[in-house]
């Protein structure tokens, strides 16, 4: 049986992009991206949503540019299961090779999902994750927190849920950022 954690990289005020919807205020830097490969090694499957799925199919395909660290990313995205759920998406939009897509994000499906895994079952974007975090499905929580201040935008969290959480791990990172790690109580 596996778990479901929920990652996001947030501003010290708790949104994953500011009120114009960029977060390019949230870029890792080279040890937060080597912390996200290392990390990606107990992960099994990916759900993401709609938007989140479309920006990493930029992992789909080589770059010229790329150096060690990012073709290894792409080498151990491209290997996890994507279940993209996207009610505006055709079965075509779907180029992962290890992608599919569902219409609605179901929770008994997801539930399904996470009994069957052998590792970590990571959801992706806070709009798609509510549903989950709301119905106490999310047993680990890693905030990447940056030391910025946005004011506004989509939050990482839904306003309407109460977590009792124990942190399991913290890690300060040389740009900043610090890595909280939560498991649910």
């Amino acid at each position: 049986m596996g778990t479901l954690c929920y990652t996001a990289t947030v501003s010290v005020d708790g949104y994953v992009n500011d009120a114009d919807g960029d977060f390019q205020w949230s870029g890792p830097g080279e040890d937060v991206f080597r912390f996200h490969i290392e990390r990606m090694a107990p992960i099994s499957a990916e759900v993401l949503g709609r938007k989140t799925y479309q920006l990493m199919q930029y992992w789909d395909t080589d770059q010229d540019d790329w150096g060690a660290d990012e073709q290894e990313f792409a080498d151990r995205w491209r290997r996890i299961e994507h279940v993209v759920a996207s009610s505006t998406l055709a079965p075509g939009d779907i180029t992962s090779p290890t992608g599919r897509l569902v219409a609605a994000l179901d929770l008994d499906a997801l539930a399904q999902l996470v009994a069957d895994a052998d590792g970590e079952i990571e959801i992706f974007g806070p709009t798609t994750a509510a549903p989950a975090i709301r119905a106490g499905m999310v047993t680990d929580f890693r905030f990447f927190i940056v030391p910025k201040v946005v004011g506004g935008g989509t939050r990482a969290l839904p306003d309407d849920v109460d977590l009792d959480l124990d942190l399991v791990e913290l890690r300060t990172f040389e740009n900043g950022i610090t890595l909280l790690h939560y498991r649910a109580r």
